[in-house]
């Protein structure tokens, strides 16, 4: 990919761009998170993104993060349209039995979060983000080459031009090294539902 494409939404204080390699030094208490469940609002974390108007698509990146070793931790890829809407897809560290294999989506302004437990000795994953019009597939690999969906949504504001890409950060009192490679942009691999019909209006 062309990272000359991409732009930062809150640049990260250390960083590295490479010709194929992006790193992101974390700043402590930097997040993406609205309101639900304890009402907490961050907003700070750096999101590197491109522009795009195509309907149909898919990216695809690998995150390395050896360095992540403090509860929240985390760095994926993220579609970051403003501060009440967005959704990212990360493993966020927890201890050192378990991570959190997960995404939130953000949609006026209240975040969910639906994850799956992980050894916490994962310490690299690969994610493929792909737009149908306004709905979107995030899903995951260890390899690069099987890919599992991680889950489908539809964002209301997601429909037009969308800025999409990476992003790392760290919650609480830490900082790590997040890598990212072998980002690709193909054609859609979501293909289009083959099942039931929708129902008639």
């Amino acid at each position: 990919m062309d990272l000359t494409n991409f732009q930062w939404t809150r640049e990260p204080l250390d960083w590295r761009i490479g010709a194929d390699t992006v790193e992101i030094v974390t700043k402590p208490h930097t997040d993406l998170w609205q309101r639900t469940y304890y009402h907490f609002q961050n907003d700070n974390a750096p999101v590197f993104q491109m522009e795009t108007e195509e309907k149909y698509f898919s990216f695809v990146v690998k995150t390395q993060f050896e360095e992540s070793c403090h509860r929240f931790d985390q760095c994926g890829i993220v579609m970051y349209l403003d501060s009440e809407n967005w959704l990212k897809a990360s493993v966020e560290y927890e201890n050192e039995s378990y991570q959190h294999l997960g995404s939130v989506v953000t949609d006026r302004g209240y975040s969910d979060w639906a994850t799956t437990a992980i050894d916490a000795g994962i310490s690299s994953m690969w994610y493929r983000f792909s737009r149908r019009e306004d709905d979107y597939c995030i899903e995951c690999s260890k390899d690069g080459r099987q890919f599992s969906q991680m889950r489908i949504c539809h964002m209301r504001n997601g429909g037009g031009k969308i800025r999409f890409g990476i992003y790392a950060c760290s919650p609480e009192e830490s900082s790590f090294r997040a890598v990212f490679t072998d980002m690709e942009l193909t054609e859609c691999k979501w293909m289009a539902h083959d099942g039931q019909k929708p129902d008639e209006i």
